[in-house]
């Protein structure tokens, strides 16, 4: 059986934490700059908010309705997500399959005697050492989990974990759970179900094996397997490697002017740079994206995005950084305000199997790998966090983006710890007194 675990409102319930008044009040979470609602506690949608709501839109609504509004705290976030990983992982003797920084899959083990109760125990015992909520679905594939974990979401009586295992109870599963819930099927195929008069799992699942080969890709045909209960899909005993790494950002204000800009694209080629050596990989190419601010239609609009493909596939900052430099300065045009802007590393490559210029020297190489695992490990101390960067990333972006909600990082830094104060005692107050 495979089992789905799933953080209940996981930004807010990190918020939360630390937050004790915040619990059973309605909260949103914000995306970065705060442009929208990513995400809300059950209160909050149950006053009519919705997630994707641009904040300025939604502003005085929260207002007269005592909401708490924060910006998206998105090293918090990460370092608890590692935590419950962490809290999962010891308690199976499989690896477990990280999906989100949210959601995990783990095999129960075959000699499990009552899995339905295992999962209430996955339940409480992620509560007790995270403080995190969590619900888990259990079901013989990866998509009949994901189904149960939203049944254990949605009703109380499942005591956060839903267990699927009998045909009755998966069609009776299936016929509650609308074709546009379904996982692995996106937005363009449940028109099409949809158009056809399929709107629920169920009658997807019904479908014969012709129809299905007709009406979808090999993805889809594993997701009506899978939803017949035929194990399609496999939990991933490690995270694949990426094949592309993004870093981008809306601005508060448009720039103009290109130092700005650079300084940003410098500071995204950054972070990139370190998730690809994290993965141990290099990267062939690089693509710089430049846009304006849609909505100001009485703006002049502009888009462009340049690829650069690098002599030798490389995860050295400032090669990279170098290049996307190029990159930006080839599409940027002055008399534009740029809202957004972002880098993209693809064609990746294991970083032990790449071939190298025949001109390429070895002993420069090594430097280089030894002088970026230098500063990646200094810059991994909570006391030194991004302490050393390139001279061209600036003061990074910080000053660029909007975050008027913002909250601690309680666990990842000193001057941000919880502060706890104990009332005195009415011994030490009558002492105080006297």
């Amino acid at each position: 059986m495979i089992a789905l675990i799933d953080c209940n409102n996981f930004f807010v319930s990190c918020e939360r934490l630390f937050r004790p008044d915040l619990i059973g009040r309605p909260v949103i979470v914000l995306s970065n700059n705060d442009g929208c609602a990513v995400a809300l506690s059950n209160e909050a949608k149950s006053i009519g908010l919705k997630r994707g709501m641009p904040f300025f839109r939604i502003r005085e609504f929260c207002e007269a309705n005592n909401v708490a509004v924060i910006s998206g705290n998105h090293r918090l976030y990460g370092d608890i997500s590692s935590r419950v990983m962490a809290t999962l992982e010891s308690m199976c003797s499989n690896p477990i399959e990280i999906y989100s920084i949210d959601e995990a899959f783990m095999t129960i083990d075959a000699g499990t005697s009552d899995i339905e109760d295992f999962g209430r125990y996955i339940v409480r015992h992620v509560r007790r050492h995270t403080g995190i909520p969590v619900s888990v679905g259990i079901a013989p594939t990866k998509t009949l989990a994901k189904i149960a974990a939203g049944f254990a979401k949605k009703h109380a009586g499942y005591r956060g974990a839903c267990l699927i295992d009998s045909e009755e109870k998966r069609l009776k599963a299936l016929e509650l759970t609308d074709i546009r819930d379904t996982w692995g099927i996106g937005r363009r195929h449940s028109k099409r179900l949809t158009d056809r008069g399929i709107t629920t799992a169920r009658q997807l699942a019904d479908l014969d094996e012709a129809t299905i080969g007709r009406l979808f890709n090999s993805t889809g045909k594993r997701t009506w397997r899978e939803l017949n209960g035929i194990p399609s899909i496999p939990v991933e005993k490690a995270t694949p490697d990426k094949q592309t790494i993004t870093s981008s950002r809306s601005f508060a204000t448009e720039l103009y002017d290109f130092e700005d800009l650079r300084k940003a694209v410098c500071t995204f080629t950054s972070i990139i740079a370190r998730k690809l050596r994290r993965q141990n990989s290099a990267a062939e190419e690089i693509t710089v994206y430049l846009c304006t601010n849609r909505f100001h239609q009485h703006d002049p609009q502009y888009f462009n995005t340049a690829t650069l493909r690098l002599a030798d596939p490389t995860d050295f900052t400032p090669e990279l950084a170098s290049a996307a430099t190029e990159a930006l300065r080839s599409i940027f045009r002055k008399g534009y305000g740029y809202k957004k802007a972002g880098v993209t590393i693809g064609r990746l490559r294991p970083r032990d199997r790449i071939q190298r210029n025949l001109f390429a020297s070895v002993a420069d190489d090594e430097k280089q790998r030894r002088l970026m695992e230098t500063i990646d490990t200094i810059n991994r101390n909570l006391s030194t966090r991004n302490r050393i960067h390139l001279a061209s990333a600036g003061n990074g972006i910080d000053n660029l983006v909007r975050r008027e909600h913002d909250s601690r990082l309680y666990t990842m830094r000193l001057s941000d710890i919880i502060e706890i104060h104990s009332a005195p005692s009415a011994e030490t107050a009558a002492k105080k007194g006297n």
